[in-house]
């Protein structure tokens, strides 16, 4: 029997002078002036995303997320909530070999406001759009423009905008939940140890849980305060959602099935 230890990827502050966020390779503030000829590429997949198994989300995903994702909070300041989507070091087991999302899956935010973000002034009074500046996002002369003849944004770039800037004032409230349950220290690491079909154990550390037990000892004042922001409703939804690390194993246990001809090729080989 083997045994690996693996742990998430640590999604990038998304300030200036940080790292890149995740996924991000050359983020690009879009302006008529520069991009006229620009256009979205209809054709674009999640390709992105294959080698991630650890997703940002926010709040206001945690009813969905938890019913197919494992919710747990990075070791990070900011306590960032992320959706569990593989326990292999670069893998995620919900983009297929096609590069398409696993169908009937709600899919992260996170991965549909891809290619677009916003940027973000000092004082932060301004925000303006960016996409990402790869051949799976952008087609120079072709795909679906982000300015018409006048110059003016397109649906395309109106859309990508409004999304941004919900996806903004959710990452905010958010970061203020993260801070919430480390301020009251109901945050406590965790592993997560599966044994797939083959005998492998995989020990998956690296990330926090709220502690059931901490998180009922909680004064009723701040369970009203929570209460009344909506962050029980979160709280619950993330410890309903360690169901579904049974999902993952069974994801995973159907990925290293056609996985094993091909080892057993490869040593024949050898």
């Amino acid at each position: 029997m083997t045994k690996q230890t693996t742990s998430p990827q640590k999604p990038a502050p998304q300030t200036a002078g940080q790292p890149l966020p995740l996924f991000y390779q050359k983020p690009t503030l879009l302006e008529a002036v520069n991009h006229a000829d620009w256009g979205l590429n209809k054709d674009a997949n999640v390709g992105f995303a294959a080698q991630a198994n650890a997703l940002p989300i926010n709040l206001v995903e945690f009813p969905q997320i938890a019913h197919f994702y494992p919710i747990a909070f990075a070791h990070d300041a900011a306590a960032t909530p992320v959706a569990m989507v593989g326990v292999r070091d670069s893998e995620n087991l919900f983009v297929r070999d096609d590069k398409s999302w696993e169908p009937n899956v709600y899919v992260p935010a996170y991965i549909r406001r891809y290619p677009f973000i916003l940027s973000e002034n000092q004082d932060g009074t301004q925000l303006s759009l960016c996409i990402d500046d790869t051949p799976n996002a952008v087609i120079r002369g072709g795909g679906e423009k982000f300015f018409d003849d006048k110059k003016q944004p397109t649906q395309t770039a109106k859309n990508a905008i409004e999304f941004c800037r919900s996806y903004h004032v959710a990452a905010k409230q958010t970061m203020e939940f993260g801070k919430a349950l480390l301020d009251a220290g109901v945050l406590v690491d965790r592993t997560a140890e599966i044994t797939l079909k083959n005998g492998q154990r995989i020990s998956f550390s690296g990330f926090r849980i709220i502690d059931e037990a901490k998180f009922n000892k909680l004064p009723d004042a701040t369970l009203v305060e929570w209460r009344n922001k909506g962050w029980l409703a979160a709280a619950y939804a993330h410890l309903f959602s360690g169901m579904q690390w049974g999902n993952i194993t069974r994801m995973l246990n159907a990925r290293i099935e056609p996985e094993a001809p091909k080892a057993a090729s490869k040593s024949k080989k050898k």
